[in-house]
């Protein structure tokens, strides 16, 4: 996750001690901060658990492919408290209660009051829809900290998005019944050329309905967006949104407005804002530089600061990497499955700064980024150490000259972006 409040604007959030290693603050809602840490290569995952299949919507580019009906081999309630105490044992910061849909699991809450009860952060991810005011109260009860709400754009192309019509509706009710019993709340939205043209709707929407939070995604190839290059934005539109991010957010703190936005999914971002810092002021992107290189973007996210285990029980790298499994918590320990480097991705995802290829490998910045996201790479190379084809920072910018392009041509280290991608 890139803070844009914190890197770009200079503000706090509770997640500053995982993400940067700096003291951090509590929220208005008496979530206390995730606490320090020391070494970004050393902190236990927050892990995606898939707790169902499930879902009562049908979204184009769900990640797991899920539809509206019963799938077998879901973990038990017990199986899921097991899981939880292990987890806890591990250490993990945050768990994050995924789907599918997760309310659509009849223990949900159980599972989730065993979380925070043994001190792990639970957090929910939802498309809202199922959210009234009794299920409101028992996700505030339950002691999740924090309900991400999913919305890809207004209501029109939200509805179509997610292929359902009324979703938009009765996912601004979930807003709405969560905000009145006091739960935190924000959208969580996948940017595409579906929605690029409405953000500053969406920034407006969002100031209007008083949420305190939006997470914007880069869509990554996998499930049913497995082949959306043409759904994806050009690099062209993501430096625009990257642009309309920056103004806005920066609009909500001179002004004094309690907002926390992020940008998910691709670490070229934190490289972008550090650019345009730099343009204006060298001490403040000095001091970014700082906090990005202690992060170290891709090195520290999948297989290391975030991991999935689905409904099964099956342990993948990250939630996007669903066709890779390094093992199941039925047989073994998440701890030992995840330590594990005898298998050969996990090993390199530890590892990522020694196996990135191509201009990521050259790249006058990589210490900052690492090569983002290694799944999005795989599905458009069939390599998961070749470049993330979603990186718009350009050769120029990163210091990639023809001396470098000649080296790359000689290792064969020459991957070409994605035509749709690349206008």
């Amino acid at each position: 996750m890139i803070d844009i409040g914190k890197l770009y604007c200079e503000g706090i959030s509770t997640g500053d001690g995982l993400r940067y290693g700096t003291e951090a603050h509590g929220d208005a809602h008496g979530n206390a901060p995730h606490r320090r840490q020391v070494l970004a290569s050393e902190r236990r995952p927050i892990v995606v658990w898939s707790t169902t299949r499930t879902c009562n919507l049908n979204c184009v580019h769900c990640y797991t492919d899920s539809e509206n009906k019963k799938y077998g081999g879901e973990l038990s309630t017990d199986e899921g408290l097991a899981l939880v105490d292990c987890l806890a044992e591990f250490g993990i910061p945050s768990l994050l209660f995924s789907g599918g849909e997760p309310l659509m699991r009849k223990d949900l809450f159980t599972l989730i009051a065993r979380a925070s009860a043994r001190e792990i952060r639970p957090v929910i991810s939802t498309n809202g829809t199922l959210i009234d005011r009794d299920a409101a109260r028992a996700i505030k009860d339950s002691g999740v900290v924090y309900v991400g709400i999913s919305l890809d754009g207004m209501e029109e192309v939200n509805d179509r998005f997610r292929g359902v019509r009324g979703a938009y509706a009765r996912a601004m009710q979930g807003f709405e019944h969560c905000i009145a019993v006091g739960q935190r709340v924000g959208l969580r939205l996948t940017l595409t050329r579906r929605n690029y043209e409405d953000l500053h709707a969406i920034f407006d929407f969002i100031e209007r309905e008083k949420i305190n939070r939006a997470c914007f995604y880069h869509l990554v190839y996998s499930g049913r967006g497995g082949t959306m290059y043409g759904d994806d934005l050009t690099h062209r539109e993501s430096r625009a949104a990257m642009d309309i991010i920056l103004e806005r957010t920066q609009d909500y703190f001179d002004r004094g407005l309690d907002i926390n936005i992020l940008t998910v999914d691709n670490h070229a971002d934190g490289v972008y804002i550090y650019l345009k810092l730099k343009e204006k002021d060298a001490a403040r992107a000095q001091a970014v530089h700082d906090l990005l290189k202690w992060n170290g973007g891709g090195a520290h996210s999948t297989g290391v600061g975030i991991g999935n285990i689905d409904f099964t029980g099956n342990v993948h790298p990250d939630q996007f990497w669903q066709d890779y499994t390094l093992g199941n918590v039925r047989a073994r320990a998440f701890a030992d499955i995840w330590m594990d480097e005898t298998d050969p991705l996990m090993k390199g995802l530890k590892h990522k700064a020694d196996y990135i290829k191509g201009r990521c490998r050259l790249c006058a910045h990589r210490e900052l980024c690492t090569g983002a996201m290694r799944v999005r790479a795989y599905r458009a190379y069939a390599d998961p150490w070749a470049p993330d084809p979603q990186c718009f920072i350009s050769d120029e910018e990163i210091g990639l000259d023809d001396v470098k392009r000649n080296e790359l041509r000689a290792r064969g280290e020459e991957f070409p972006v994605p035509g749709e991608l690349a206008r």
